[in-house]
């Protein structure tokens, strides 16, 4: 394999880490390497260093908040330093210049000092800072006390200072699963001309004036649920639910805090193949009195029918409206027009995949004015985003490039006829019929992480493509007002951020404003996990996944492997962005080797890649997981493959008891938490969405049904008030697993929801991986 995609990253003054790795990679010959079984004083030290470990160590500049002057042509920010010390820094964004907000030795010698103290300028922390847009004053706290301070001449004034955090624009991310404001019980009665308004009661829809002057129309129609007014003022578009089963789970409390008896918790809860609420939809003319039932078929809403009202977009003026929906099983999405004077529905998308149209994904935006919309699509396999007339649905244009997956639309600017969002980029591809300049490079080069988010500007039919952000990293952009500029900052897992100014037309570096320091990590030597590609089951596509291992890594003994497990199809899990110590960190550093991974089935490689999980979530992954833990061994002797562990929460709780019972050949030890272990038994939104609607495939692939087949050693948790994932998912394994006449272990949580564990889950966790893959007794806890 070569060094490029199985390369170790170090960033400036982190090289003890890249020494530590390079030394791993030693030809050392397997039976020379002895298992690696701590003494009882060794595990004890393990033990205190997860729970320690980087503890009193800080990486400062991690994060940049811009707030931005003169419509952003300035911003200034704050750096918390080392030693107590704060850095005030302005930039001038058209020049490319820093400099010192403040003169901190004129600001501390006008602040007041506590008694018997001399201020250090260094060292001043002023909080609830504000700074005028001309830079002529700044407010702020200090000590508890509110000051206004005028740059001029360094005057000083007590004033009110409200306290409040530092921050900069947000960033918003439109329209998701339907679109405008739904209303009804209480929300949006208000004719927009203010004359009348409406309620629901009894299921019945009555509008009246709002100066009193009496009742002007009340529906014949019962079950009216939500409404919506036109901007005529006359017309409302409603919808009829029609009630689904409205079935319950329970939830029993055994420990309430007062004391007494257990309580019984029921909730309404839709399964797989639960009648779901759906709607029908009308037209109500206030001023004639006539009532249209639309002739669209009733249709559900995506997510919590009973709590999800549809939502609609008005259009052509107001002649018409949109509603948005998937078919049940999720095999389509689709946009329809109703027209108010007919109520009859015309079909705009009718988005159709032989496996699942992805709810989780969806981007939409309606244009009004433009008589379009923007719709995500994986209809040629990847992630793209489409520009539909408004009039016939038809395709005006694709905007995003093949071979990419769109993960947001951030903006759209009809004035320069652009709009900007962000991709990973799972192979080379260009816009449509356009070539990137060398400034604004396609990305996904040789050795770049696919999964890592860039971020684009196009023109709005697709040409013009230009890209904003470079360095090898995950990257996050915040715009300036004026959309001149972004503070761009990105980082891997294997390099702390690093933040730049750009410009906001052609990506260009204008200025390096900070890289984070990460000094003490080095001093205290805290290991960086290492990105690890293998490929996967067709021995062509590669498999992404990161490695953690003890801080007091030998490289002449072998660890047990422990895998951190979720494969749910609705993301990419293996961590891309840098973060100090986590949990896979502090579980390395009882002896193990631990690693997460993206396999076959999951998000953000396009459709083929994430289509193996329809129907079949059973499959985890887990034949593209096993090959690269089997990669890692094969070029780190190190990894002991034959004591394999994994872990997991939710689906991940229902992947790792999978392994176990799929793949014992392999996997030896497993501790699953607050699992889904029959697709039956849990939401029906998530389920539908990869299983499609309910048949034999789901009693085929339930951890219950094949509850026999178990080998190996099994720890089970579960938080008895779980409002996600029903508890008795669980207790019907156990139940499948005593009738078995098989050995686990089963631990209940008393009052806590859907959860790992907390620390105790945690400790569980730790000691049933330490008992039965290091094969060491645990600590006596007292």
């Amino acid at each position: 394999m070569s060094l490029t995609r199985y390369r170790i990253r170090s960033s400036a003054g982190l090289g003890v880490w890249a020494s530590l790795l390079i030394a791993s990679q030693g030809a050392v010959a397997l039976a020379q390497l002895s298992p690696y079984a701590p003494s009882a004083k060794e595990l004890a030290a393990n033990y205190q260093r997860a729970n320690d470990i980087g503890r009193g160590v800080t990486v400062y500049k991690q994060a940049l908040t811009p707030n931005w002057l003169h419509e952003g042509e300035k911003m200034w920010y704050v750096n918390r330093l080392a030693g107590g010390r704060f850095d005030y820094v302005l930039v001038d964004c058209a020049g490319g210049k820093k400099s010192p907000l403040f003169d901190l030795k004129r600001l501390s010698g006008v602040l007041p000092a506590p008694v018997g103290k001399k201020l250090d300028p260094d060292t001043l922390e002023l909080q609830s800072l504000a700074v005028a847009d001309d830079l002529s004053t700044a407010s702020f706290r200090f000590s508890g006390k509110g000051y206004k301070l005028t740059f001029a001449d360094y005057t000083l004034a007590e004033a009110e200072v409200p306290e409040a955090a530092q921050g900069g624009p947000g960033r918003g991310q439109g329209r998701g699963q339907g679109g405008g404001q739904p209303q009804g019980q209480g929300r949006g009665r208000r004719s927009p001309d203010g004359k009348l308004q409406y309620e629901i009661a009894a299921g019945k829809l009555k509008v009246t004036k709002i100066d009193g002057g009496g009742v002007v129309f009340e529906s014949k129609t019962d079950q009216i649920a939500y409404a919506n007014w036109a901007s005529d003022s006359t017309h409302l578009a409603a919808f009829r639910l029609l009630p689904g089963d409205h079935r319950e789970v329970a939830l029993i409390q055994s420990s309430p805090s007062g004391g007494g008896r257990a309580v019984l918790k029921t909730r309404q809860y839709d399964l797989p193949g639960d009648k779901l609420d759906t709607f029908e939809t009308f037209v109500f003319d206030v001023s004639t009195g006539k009532e249209l039932k639309s002739d669209l078929e009733p249709f559900f809403v995506y997510g919590l029918p009973w709590a999800s009202p549809p939502s609609i977009d008005w259009w052509h003026g107001g002649k018409s409206f949109l509603v948005d929906f998937y078919e049940r099983g999720y095999g389509a999405y689709r946009i329809e027009e109703i027209t108010l004077a007919t109520g009859k529905h015309k079909t705009l998308l009718d988005e159709r995949e032989k496996t699942f149209v992805d709810s989780t994904a969806l981007i939409s935006r309606v244009r009004p004015d433009q008589n379009e919309f923007l719709v995500r699509s994986e209809r040629d396999g990847w992630g793209r985003l489409y520009r539909l007339d408004g009039t016939s649905g038809a395709v005006k244009g694709v905007l995003t490039p093949s071979g990419w997956v769109t993960r947001s639309l951030d903006w759209i600017d009809d004035a320069s006829g652009r709009f900007c969002f962000s991709a990973n980029c799972t192979r080379q591809a260009t816009a449509p019929g356009s070539v990137p300049s060398p400034t604004s490079p396609s990305t996904g080069e040789v050795g770049e992480d696919p999964y890592f988010i860039h971020w684009f500007t196009a023109g709005l039919d697709g040409s013009g493509l230009v890209r904003l952000t470079e360095g090898d990293g995950n990257h996050s952009i915040r715009w300036s007002p004026n959309r001149k500029y972004i503070v761009d900052t990105y980082s891997r897992v294997d390099l702390a951020p690093v933040h730049e100014l750009r410009s906001g037309a052609s990506g260009q570096l204008i200025l390096k404003l900070e890289s984070a320091d990460a000094s003490e990590m080095a001093k205290a030597k805290l290991p960086l996990p290492e990105v690890f590609v293998a490929k996967g089951r067709d021995g062509k596509t590669d498999i992404w996944g990161v490695v953690y291992r003890p801080s007091k890594f030998n490289r002449s003994r072998r660890y047990p492997v422990i895998e951190n497990l979720y494969a749910g199809p609705q993301d990419s899990f293996a961590p891309k962005s840098f973060s100090m110590v986590n949990g896979m960190q502090r579980m390395a550093e009882l002896g193990f080797i631990v690693v997460q991974m993206d396999g076959m089935g999951t998000r953000n490689r396009g459709k083929a890649f994430r289509d193996v999980c329809y129907k079949n979530l059973a499959d985890a992954g887990f034949a593209d997981r096993i090959l690269w833990m089997k990669a890692l061994a094969k070029k780190y002797p190190q990894a002991d493959i034959s004591r394999v562990g994994v872990y997991g929460t939710s689906a991940g709780g229902q992947s790792a008891t999978g392994a176990m019972l799929f793949h014992p050949e392999f996997y030896k030890v497993a501790v699953s938490s607050c699992g889904c272990h029959d697709n039956r038994m849990d939401k029906q939104w998530w389920n539908e969405q990869w299983m499609g609607v309910m048949g034999p495939h789901y009693e085929e692939q339930s951890n219950i049904t094949n509850a026999a087949k178990l080998q190996g050693r099994l720890m089970l948790m579960v938080g008895e008030l779980d409002t996600n994932v029903p508890p008795e998912s669980t207790y019907r394994l156990v139940d499948a697993l005593i009738k078995a006449n098989k050995d686990f272990e089963f631990v209940v949580l008393p009052g806590l929801d859907h959860t790992s564990g907390g620390a105790y889950g945690e400790r569980k966790r730790r000691d049933f991986f330490v008992r039965w893959l290091l094969g060491v007794p645990t600590p006596e806890w007292k």
